[in-house]
């Protein structure tokens, strides 16, 4: 009884908890926001799995319009890509490749979700509100998830490329590339990608944090932390303006993933300077923006669903914990 006393002090800081999360009924098992490891995980995985199925066909038109062949070619918009798209191959074109982010995403996510609410605990300890905290943590995060989600991102774009002639499907693709290119093919862009992702990031959780923060300072009566709108208004706005930022990058990045595939030029070195050079020679500096607008479709709505299922997947283990300790108590 001593020592469940002494936790319940310890954790007295109101900045520590939500708003309708008891201190009290906290054991020496769960982390600072009442949570376990473990179901930071899992909402992160349920989070990362539902952004992705719900934005994939954007994702597809993004990549196609990202994928420069081996001659110049004239820019394409949106509504052009998608309607080759449908009317070659049909609407399943629009999900060739889902196998392979729903095996990379769910992973990923459970890291870069559970990375970041770790390295915000110790980060912003003194000031939960921190910019700074916020943005680091995010990086790190970034980090961690890109090393489990890029070699998925690989087949992944590849499979949205290519037609049922040029692969079977992820294990056909994972084995040709192995056998073709060596296992360092699936780590070609890691470079790029957390080059492009750490600023993605960095941007993304501040201005999330901050539009959250802001939201409930307009209306605090009406607005809290715990409802979704809040979540899904804040991760929109963060995700596309980070999107829009990181563009450039990002279109580095296909050329990487996707050498080879369907016309794309094979590069003697995995050096970002040369894909910029040979991305301005054959299309100038519109090349490096290529696929900006489904870019930002994407990342608006997907970072709004993202955030409000994780919200609501860590509200949901709350509720459980809390009925559990209940339970304990009685």
């Amino acid at each position: 009884m001593a020592t469940d006393a002494a936790a319940a002090a310890k954790f007295q800081n109101p900045a520590d908890f939500r708003p309708d999360f008891h201190p009290e009924k906290i054991s020496s098992t769960t982390s600072y926001d009442g949570l376990h490891f473990w179901q930071y995980m899992i909402s992160g995985s349920i989070a990362g799995l539902v952004e992705h199925m719900a934005m994939f066909p954007v994702d597809t038109v993004k990549t196609h319009m990202q994928a420069i062949g081996s001659c110049p070619i004239k820019s394409v918009s949106v509504t052009h890509v998608l309607n080759s798209l449908i009317k070659s191959e049909g609407p399943a074109a629009l999900y060739r490749g889902i196998a392979a982010m729903a095996l990379g995403a769910g992973p990923a996510h459970a890291v870069h979700f559970s990375f970041y609410e770790v390295c915000k605990k110790h980060l912003s300890r003194d000031n939960p509100n921190s910019s700074i905290a916020h943005a680091v943590s995010g990086v790190c995060a970034t980090v961690a998830s890109d090393a489990v989600f890029t070699p998925m991102d690989m087949v992944k774009q590849r499979l949205q490329l290519g037609s049922d002639s040029v692969y079977k499907g992820v294990w056909d693709c994972v084995k040709r590339v192995v056998r073709e290119e060596g296992f360092g093919a699936f780590y070609a862009s890691y470079r790029t990608t957390v080059l492009m992702n750490a600023p993605f990031t960095a941007v993304y959780f501040t201005i999330y944090e901050a539009a959250k923060k802001g939201l409930m300072e307009i209306s605090p009566d009406s607005v809290n932390d715990e409802r979704w709108v809040v979540h899904a208004t804040a991760g929109a706005a963060a995700g596309a303006l980070a999107a829009a930022v990181t563009t450039p990058l990002d279109v580095v990045k296909t050329q990487l993933q996707c050498q080879g595939v369907c016309g794309c030029d094979r590069f003697k070195s995995g050096s970002i300077g040369d894909v910029i050079r040979a991305i301005l020679q054959k299309d100038g500096y519109r090349g490096l923006m290529r696929g900006w607008i489904p870019r930002m479709l994407f990342h608006s709505p997907a970072a709004a669903i993202s955030w409000s299922t994780y919200e609501a997947s860590k509200s949901f283990f709350h509720k459980l914990n809390s009925n559990s300790n209940s339970d304990n108590v009685t």
